[in-house]
């Protein structure tokens, strides 16, 4: 029998700061070996459950505790933090947070170096983690100039490298592409495999961790645990919707169909998926679902002809020859790994950058000729870091900044800033610092501070990153709304279910080129494009595909015109 490593007993926290426990009375056991998802929404407690486990809680972050946890043999509150990161390696989310090296190998040999091991010794357990994680030929790079993909395995290989019986991830899939999310995830098993390592995977998006098997989903919710079970048990529940969890699109298509999940073999293992006519009950539910018309050409609004950008004269071409229209009134996904060249797209739009040649149009009129302040009346733009746009203390002041320097009324500012507040479910927080707020949180805001302008066009940046379900939907069900009103919404994003569900069209960048000018479903059931860019078969077709349906792609095209009547219902 598998010895417990972490448990809980009763364990109820009580920031200092706040009036009511974030974690009520958890009692909860986590075996030597496992590999655990715990999944939840935004303010559920599974952040400050990881804290209890790497002793963040209650050494940096204070509060009332009873009950008691237990790692390994020590007592959380009788053990020192020092003593506890012998015990408990942590991935940040913010993978930037975390670098201390200049080099990629002076940042996997920190903690040795701070044990004095010999240089002989470092150097080979340097080696042996960097080969590990495949980073072997970027010892002397520097972390920053690496991709997210490559940022993410330089902190896995510095916390390996202390060789700790548990390994927590905090979101690790937040702010990668997806072929580097399949990667990570197929790098953290085979870690476990081949360390036995105890693995903590704390994650928004389930569907994507799910890509390799796990012993356990742990569900949490105001602070409680909700559901502890394997994840194809899981699946055939509908605790993950009733708790603001995205379930993944081939379970929710199966329910669509009237499929009976408890009938169902392998329900979290989509090669493996398996029931009594589950072909044929799936197709004949698509064959039963009605085309909806194609939507009507749309104006042009922007237009780029053949532009051109390196960064340094040397440089390979950041943006090649690319020419592009974003039409009036329409929603548009821009994909494509990273450092495809996107963000370099939208920050020659809105004229942080000068393109070396090419042309751009707004409405007819040279808009090479406009000045950053004349494009942003245009163009709102929200950037992917919520730091790097943020300038005032409170969240009021910050979204009502735009408004006050336009000279706007202090009434219809006070109006304007907290309708969009509400929208953005930031409303209750509106006098808080920014600096208490989540990531998600800032985004939020920095979000909320562009929207209350009311640009023609609003270019966003992975404006879904780190966002809970919930807020997603609050998030992408405004966007909507104002696109509706003939707004613009183009959005740099990693998320395909974002692509497929919210948008008709879809560029597809890499190394500099649009390679792909399309619908999304087109985009992710072309198995050739979603290999070159980096992206991620949509699993609806991966599910056509194992059953043996005749046309995956029309199955796929059919669930989301149904979801898409569904939702707007």
């Amino acid at each position: 029998m598998k010895k417990p490593l972490i448990t809980f007993k009763n364990f109820t926290f009580q920031y200092h700061s706040q009036a009511e426990p974030t974690l009520h009375n958890i009692d909860l056991t986590i075996y030597e070996g496992e590999k655990v998802l715990i999944v939840g929404p935004s303010g559920s407690g599974k952040s400050t459950f990881a804290q209890c486990i790497n002793g963040l809680i209650p050494y940096s972050f204070e509060g009332e505790i009873t009950g008691n946890v237990i790692i390994g043999e020590k007592e959380l509150t009788k053990t020192s933090l020092f003593e506890l990161s012998f015990d408990v390696g942590t991935v940040l989310q913010d993978t930037d947070g975390q670098f201390i090296g200049l080099t990629v190998g002076e940042d996997v040999a920190f903690a040795l170096e701070n044990d004095e091991v010999s240089q002989k010794k470092m150097k080979e357990e340097v080696e042996r983690w960097t080969t590990v994680v495949g980073l072997k030929d970027f010892l002397s790079h520097r972390p920053q100039d690496l991709s997210g993909g490559q940022k993410q395995r330089v902190s896995m290989a510095g916390v390996l490298i202390d060789e700790a019986p548990i390994l927590l991830f905090d979101e690790p899939l937040a702010n990668l592409d997806p072929k580097a999310g399949k990667e990570t995830i197929a790098l953290i098993e085979d870690i476990h495999q081949k360390t036995e390592t105890t693995i903590l995977i704390i994650e928004h998006r389930l569907k994507d961790v799910l890509y390799r098997s796990v012993d356990r989903v742990i569900v949490f919710n105001d602070g409680r645990v909700v559901a502890d079970m394997p994840a194809d048990e899981l699946l055939k529940t509908n605790i993950l919707t009733e708790q603001g969890i995205r379930e993944p699109l081939y379970i929710t298509a199966m329910k669509y169909a009237g499929v009976d999940l408890e009938i169902v073999d392998f329900l979290a293992t989509i090669e493996k998926v398996q029931a009594p006519k589950l072909k044929e009950q799936m197709e004949k539910w698509m064959n039963n679902q009605v085309h909806i018309p194609k939507p009507n050409a749309l104006p042009p609004l922007l237009a780029l002809q053949n532009v051109t950008y390196q960064y340094n004269r040397n440089d390979r071409y950041v943006l090649n020859d690319v020419s592009v229209t974003f039409n009036r009134g329409e929603m548009i996904s821009i994909v494509g790994k990273n450092g495809a060249g996107k963000s370099t797209l939208s920050k020659a739009v809105c004229g942080f950058i000068r393109p070396q040649s090419g042309m751009m149009s707004w409405l007819g009129e040279d808009f090479t000729k406009f000045s950053i302040k004349e494009r942003a009346d245009k163009i709102g733009y929200v950037m992917q870091n919520p730091n790097q746009m943020i300038s005032k203390k409170l969240i009021f002041e910050e979204v009502a900044l735009g408004l006050t320097l336009k000279g706007i009324p202090e009434e219809e500012i006070k109006e304007r800033v907290e309708k969009v507040l509400k929208i953005c479910g930031l409303y209750s927080f509106r006098h808080w610092p920014i600096s208490a707020l989540s990531f998600g949180q800032k985004k939020r805001v920095t979000i909320a501070a562009i929207l209350v302008l009311e640009p023609e066009m609003i270019l966003l940046d992975e404006p879904t990153a780190g966002q809970d379900f919930k807020h997603y939907t609050e998030m992408m069900t405004f966007l909507e709304e104002l696109n509706k009103m003939g707004v613009t919404i183009a959005m740099i994003t990693h998320d395909m279910h974002l692509m497929l569900e919210y948008t008709d069209r879809a560029l597809v960048l890499y190394d500099g080129n649009i390679i792909a000018d399309t619908t999304p479903v087109k985009v992710l059931t072309d198995s050739k494009l979603v290999e070159q860019a980096s992206l991620k078969e949509t699993s609806l077709f991966t599910f056509a595909q194992h059953l043996g349906i005749e046309d995956p792609f029309l199955f796929t095209e059919n669930f989301m015109t149904y979801d898409q009547e569904v939702r707007f219902k």
